[in-house]
């Protein structure tokens, strides 16, 4: 098949899932927008990538207003139109798209329509139901107008799926409710074996004075969804320990200016980077605020899995990721409004190496049981394949 992946941020583990297809005889054409402001995977051509794979890039011609909301939503409706034009340029036999503003995501099923190639809606949010969430406590008349159209499109865009692959079962009832057909659950991964576990003291830990002392590291988006006062806290807490912030944005700015003498912020590191990233901390952290418990799932957390070290989480209890968390014992996850409870499970990982050891195996070896690139190809093929000829 000629498939076209379009993952909007970039991240590791849909480019890795692109390289794969193309490994089984495919032709893939993996797009993304370069300029957004997120954690990115490799997504520069290497001598190894198979003759059928190809990176294609969404370009603005000017810096992305991710914080302003009327021109981000102009940009977004062109990033939408852009990506209508590669995919009718490029003529793919079906089109996989997900982990995208809604705007953005209607361009990709107008690409497809145009083309006549089937078109599979990869659900890693519900971002019309978090539009409303956010936008009717912001703003409780005007928000909640805009939140309503956005869910409202959500619903179009997923009943007009010809597939619909949903990272957790949660989703379903909700897709269920809204007519939404052909639903397929492929929970999401992270890129393993691109992730090369590394020791504590390594080059990135020395060179940020974290060998020798307990250091937790946050690594990834600081968005609406998330409370970084949470991070803060935990500095203040724990005076005697290093946190470590790689983030961009809002979130990552009020944190850098609180100016606590132990905790660090630096900017989204290089891919290549990650896996002495994360072997510089004793534990990795993770926040969710609790409204976003039902629409998003963490994807950092699958990847801290592949580092071999505990996590500590404020994620809502209900989360995907927070059941996974204590189901494989590979650390604490706590409600994000436990302040109390999150700080504790902090002071028992840092007083307890032994433990942090244990937990650090038990995640290690959950994604070296779960994450097989190879069989969640397969998965993906199957669905593909049966959705690579439209619906009327």
């Amino acid at each position: 098949m000629r498939i076209l992946v379009h993952d909007y941020p970039g991240h590791a583990f849909p480019v890795q899932l692109s390289r794969a297809l193309a490994h089984r005889g495919h032709a893939v054409r993996h797009l993304c927008f370069k300029e957004f402001q997120a954690p990115k995977g490799p997504i520069e051509r290497r001598m190894d990538d198979p003759a059928g794979f190809e990176l294609g890039f969404l370009d603005l011609g000017e810096a992305f207003a991710k914080h302003s909301f009327a021109k981000r939503w102009v940009q977004e409706r062109r990033l939408g139109a852009l990506a209508r034009a590669d995919i009718a340029r490029w003529r793919p036999d079906i089109v996989l798209a997900g982990n995208a503003p809604l705007d953005v995501q209607a361009g990709s099923l107008a690409g497809a329509r145009d083309v006549g190639a089937g078109f599979v809606y990869w659900l890693q949010d519900l971002v019309g139901v978090a539009i409303r969430k956010i936008l009717s406590k912001r703003m409780p008349v005007l928000g909640d107008a805009i939140g309503l159209y956005y869910e409202a499109m959500e619903r179009r865009l997923l009943r007009a799926a010809d597939a619909v692959v949903a990272i957790t079962d949660d989703f379903a009832p909700m897709l269920r409710g809204w007519g939404v057909a052909n639903i397929h659950t492929v929970e999401n991964w992270a890129a393993r074996e691109e992730i090369a576990v590394a020791p504590r003291d390594n080059a990135f830990a020395r060179a940020h004075g974290l060998v020798g002392v307990t250091t937790f590291v946050y690594s990834g988006t600081l968005g609406m969804k998330h409370d970084p006062s949470l991070l803060r806290d935990l500095a203040v807490a724990r005076p005697e320990a290093r946190v470590l912030v790689i983030s961009e944005g809002p979130g990552a700015a009020w944190l850098a200016a609180a100016n606590l003498p132990n905790l660090a912020v630096l900017p989204f590191q290089p891919f290549e980077k990650l896996g002495e990233t994360l072997a510089s901390a004793d534990v990795l952290v993770a926040v969710l605020e609790s409204d976003a418990g039902i629409f998003s799932v963490p994807s950092k957390v699958l990847t801290y899995l592949c580092a071999g070290r505990p996590i500590l989480a404020a994620i809502p209890p209900e989360n995907l990721a927070a059941r996974l968390i204590g189901r494989e014992n590979a650390g604490f996850a706590v409600a994000p409004a436990d302040r109390a409870g999150f700080l504790a499970a902090a002071k028992t990982l840092a007083e307890n190496p032994d433990l942090r050891a244990a937990q650090g195996a038990k995640a290690l070896d959950y994604a070296r049981r779960t994450f097989d690139i190879a069989a969640i190809a397969g998965r993906f093929a199957a669905i593909l394949e049966s959705a690579s000829h439209p619906r009327p």
